[in-house]
C-alpha cells in the first residue's frame, strides 16, 4: 500500500484452514456461520478480544497492532517442521512473497525489468491455477490475454523532434534555442510579430497591445519579465519582479490573440533576470499550449529583430521603448520568415494489469465478484518513499507481495471449489486482478474502472488485499463495511468466526485500489494488517512476514468470497461520503487533497477530492481546482507538492494560487500537522 525480525514461533502455530475444496457441502457454514461466536463476545482476561468486531474509522497509516512478544532459540528452530505444521497453503503463500520480494524483481517499480518479471510471474501462476484470460477475446476483436496494457505518464515531458530556423539558417537546439515544457506540437513557417513584454494590463494602465490584429497568424516574439529601468531593474517591484511578469498569463494572452507560434527572449541587460536557456524541467508555466513555444538566446534574438524590424532597431532599442511604454505590438517585415517545428508529448511508461477469471454457474453466472491486490512497489525509492532511502532497493514484501500472494492462493482454492461444484450450483463468476501502479496513485485500478471488462452494475463486491502479511495480536482492519446496505448480515458472522479482532471501518475510500471501485459505485472490502517500522522502506523483506497470520486472512477473504458468489441477494451499494480520507503521513504537515494522478492534461495539481477538517478544506480548496503555485513558485505536479510539504512544519502559512473554472484565485492555507504513521 501507498519489526525487522520474524517471530518464528508464530510459524509453529498450526493453521486452521477451512478449505472446503472437496465439496460445496461446507459452503453453508461459510455463508451463515451458524457455529460462530456472537459478534460482541466477552473479552478474554488475558490477551486481546477474539472473534470480535470493533466498528470505528481506521486510518491505515496509524493502524499498527501490538507486536506479539514471542522469542525462540534460533539454534534449535526447525523451519521444515514449522512449515509442515502450517500446511501447503501457507507454504505456497510464503513462497510467493519471498519470490516477488527477491532483489531480482528490483522492487517492482513500473518501467523496470523487475516489474516486467513480476507481470510474467503473476500471469504464469494464473495460468497454472487454471484461470482463463480476463482480457481480449472474440468480443474485443483480439487474442485472449491475461494482460491489460496501459501507459503511465512519465515524470518528464519529451521532445521527440524540434527545429527553429531564421531566414533559412537553422539554430542549434539547446544552444541557440530550447523547447519549453508547455509547448504544443506543430510546424509553423511565417513572418514575425513583436509583442513587447506581452502584458495585457500592467501598472498605471501599461499594456503591450494596441488592439490591432498584428499578432494573428504570425510567430509572436516577446520579452520576458516587465519594464526595466536604466539599471535593468524592474520599474514596478522593489525586489526582482512583480506579478505582471507571470509567464503563464502572457502565454495565454498571445495564444488568445492568434499567434501561430511563440518565441521567448530574455531581455538584454536585466539585472535580476535569467540569462540562459530554460529546459523542460524549469519551464512548466501554466497549462499546455496548442501551438509551438520555444526560447531563443538573446544573441540570436538580437540578430533576428535587426533583420525583421522595419526600422532596423536592435533588441536593446526595442526593449528601451517597451520600458517607457512607447511601443505596442506590431507586425515585422513580411519577407523575414521564421520556421518553428516542435513535436512534444509526455514520456510514457508501459505497464499492465494482470487478470484471470473463473466462470460462474447457473442463474448467477453473469454476475461477478472481483478479488484483487496490487503487485507493484516503489523500486529503488525514487518516489513514494523516504527521500533518505533513495537509490536503495525496496523489496515490498508486505506491500504488496503479501496481497498478491493471497490473491494467487485464493484463486487456486476457489478454482478447485468451482471445478467440484455440482452442475446445478448457482455461483457468480470471479475476476482476479493484480493491479499495477498502485503506488503512483492507484493508476492500475483507475485504468480498469475507466476501461472495464465488466459493467459496475454486474459486480457484487470488490475484495482488496493490500498489506496482509504482518498480522499482529490477531488484529485486522477491514475497510468498507458500510459500502453496502446489507453487508452486515453477510460479513459479521464471518468476522466473529475468524477468531480475530476486526476493526471494521465504514469508509469505502482509502489509499488502495478498492477506492477506485468504490468511486465507481461498487461495494468494497479492504483487508489490511497495519503499517510497521519498515513500511515503504528497504527493510520490508520477505522473511519479516507472518504466514500463519496470512492464512487466517486468506481463509476469511475466501469465505466472504464464497458468501458473495453464492448468495441469491445482491449487495446494494451505499455511499459513505463525508468520511475523512486517511493521511499517508509522508510529511510533518498535511494539505488534505487527493491529487489526480496519471495523464490529467493540466499543469499543476488537479484536485480530485478534499478531505474534511483539513487545511485545504478550511482554506476553501474544492474538487476540480488546479493548484498552480506555492508561495509564488510553480507547482509542477503531485510530487513537487509533496516536496514542498516536507519543507514545512505545523502552523506555517502558505499562499496557493489556483485556477477554478478559468479564474485565478489565491488562498492562504494554514498547515496542520500530519496524522500519518510515526516517522521512524
Amino acid at each position: 500500500m501507498l519489526n525487522d525480525t520474524i517471530r518464528f514461533a508464530r510459524l509453529g502455530i498450526a493453521s486452521t484452514l477451512l478449505l472446503a475444496c472437496g465439496s460445496l457441502a461446507l459452503i453453508p457454514s461459510a455463508l451463515h456461520a451458524q457455529d460462530a461466536k456472537p459478534a460482541e463476545a466477552t473479552k478474554e482476561q488475558s490477551g486481546p478480544q477474539r472473534g470480535t468486531i470493533i466498528r470505528e474509522a481506521v486510518n491505515p497509516y496509524r493502524f499498527q497492532p501490538k507486536e506479539d512478544a514471542i522469542t525462540v532459540d534460533a539454534s534449535t528452530a526447525n523451519i521444515r517442521k514449522l512449515f509442515e505444521d502450517l500446511g501447503p497453503d501457507a507454504t505456497e503463500w510464503y513462497q510467493h512473497v519471498q519470490t516477488l520480494s527477491n532483489p531480482w524483481f528490483e522492487g517492482r517499480a513500473p518501467g523496470s525489468p523487475g516489474h516486467e518479471r513480476a507481470i510474467e510471474y503473476v500471469e504464469w501462476w494464473m495460468k497454472q491455477n487454471g484461470l482463463a484470460p480476463a482480457f481480449g477475446g472474440p468480443s474485443a476483436g483480439t487474442d485472449p490475454s491475461y494482460r491489460q496494457p496501459f501507459d503511465l505518464t512519465g515524470r518528464e515531458r519529451q521532445v521527440r523532434s524540434a527545429k527553429v530556423a531564421v531566414a533559412g539558417k537553422a539554430l542549434e537546439r539547446d544552444n541557440g534555442f530550447a523547447v519549453m515544457s508547455v509547448s504544443g506540437s506543430g510546424a509553423v513557417s511565417g513572418s514575425l510579430a513583436f509583442a513587447g513584454y506581452a502584458i495585457s494590463a500592467g501598472e498605471n494602465g501599461y499594456t503591450s497591445f494596441d488592439g490591432d490584429d498584428d499578432i494573428r497568424g504570425r510567430v509572436a516574439i516577446f520579452l520576458r519579465y516587465e519594464p526595466l529601468d536604466a539599471e535593468g531593474k524592474s520599474r514596478w517591484a522593489g525586489n526582482r519582479f512583480s506579478q505582471w511578469s507571470n509567464l503563464a498569463g502572457k502565454l495565454t494572452e498571445l495564444q488568445k490573440r492568434g499567434a501561430s507560434a511563440i518565441i521567448l527572449v530574455n531581455p538584454p541587460g536585466a539585472k535580476e533576470g535569467k540569462t540562459g536557456l530554460e529546459n523542460l524541467r524549469s519551464s512548466r508555466w501554466g497549462s499546455d499550449l496548442t501551438i509551438p513555444f520555444v526560447q531563443i538566446t538573446t544573441e540570436e534574438a538580437d540578430a533576428l529583430v535587426k533583420k525583421a524590424d522595419p526600422k532596423g532597431r536592435d533588441l536593446v532599442a526595442l526593449r528601451t521603448e517597451c520600458d517607457a511604454g512607447d511601443l505596442k505590438d506590431f507586425a515585422m517585415k513580411p519577407d523575414v520568415h521564421v520556421t518553428v517545428e516542435t513535436d512534444v508529448g509526455e514520456s510514457k511508461v508501459p505497464t499492465a494489469n494482470v487478470g484471470g477469471t473463473i466462470a460462474g454457474k447457473g442463474s448467477l453466472k453473469d454476475e461477478w465478484i472481483v478479488i484483487g491486490g496490487h503487485f507493484d512497489h516503489v523500486g529503488y525509492g525514487l518516489f513514494g518513499a523516504d527521500p533518505t532511502n533513495r537509490g536503495k532497493l525496496h523489496p515490498g514484501a508486505d506491500d504488496n507481495a503479501s496481497g498478491t500472494a493471497g490473491m494467487l492462493v485464493i484463486s487456486r482454492q476457489l478454482k478447485k471449489i468451482y471445478d467440484e461444484a455440482p452442475s446445478d450450483a448457482n455461483l457468480r463468476s470471479i475476476l482476479f486482478l493484480a493491479f499495477s501502479a498502485e503506488e503512483s496513485g492507484l493508476d492500475g485500478s483507475r485504468h480498469w474502472v475507466k476501461n472495464p471488462t465488466i459493467a459496475a452494475d454486474r459486480i457484487n463486491v470488490m475484495l482488496n488485499m493490500d498489506m496482509i502479511g504482518r498480522l499482529r495480536s490477531d488484529t485486522l482492519s477491514v475497510g468498507g463495511v458500510d459500502s453496502a446496505e446489507n453487508f452486515g448480515e453477510m460479513i459479521d458472522p464471518l468476522f466473529a468466526k475468524s477468531g480475530m479482532e476486526i476493526h471494521a471501518d465504514p469508509s469505502g475510500r482509502g489509499p488502495s485500489d478498492h477506492s477506485s471501485f468504490y468511486n465507481g459505485g461498487v461495494p468494497v472490502l479492504f483487508f489490511f494488517t497495519g503499517t510497521h517500522d519498515v513500511y515503504h522502506k528497504p527493510g520490508d523483506k520477505g522473511w519479516t512476514v507472518n504466514p500463519g497470520g496470512a492464512m487466517k486472512i486468506v481463509t476469511l477473504v475466501r469465505e466472504i468470497a464464497m458468501a458473495a458468489v453464492s448468495s441469491s441477494d445482491r449487495l446494494r451499494f451505499k455511499s459513505s461520503e463525508g468520511a475523512a480520507t486517511p493521511d499517508r503521513g509522508y510529511a510533518r504537515v498535511r494539505l488534505g487533497v487527493m491529487p489526480a494522478m496519471g495523464d490529467t492534461d493540466v499543469e499543476g495539481v488537479l484536485v480530485e477530492s478534499v478531505s474534511a477538517d483539513t487545511s485545504a478544506a478550511e482554506a476553501g480548496i474544492v474538487k476540480g481546482d488546479i493548484l498552480v503555485t506555492w508561495n509564488g513558485k510553480e507547482l509542477t505536479g503531485p510530487g513537487d507538492m509533496m516536496a514542498k510539504l516536507r519543507e514545512h512544519k505545523a502552523g506555517d502559512e502558505v499562499v496557493i494560487k489556483l485556477t477554478r473554472e478559468g479564474k485565478e484565485i489565491e488562498v492562504t492555507v494554514k498547515l496542520k500537522a500530519s496524522q500519518g504513521p510515526p516517522r521512524q
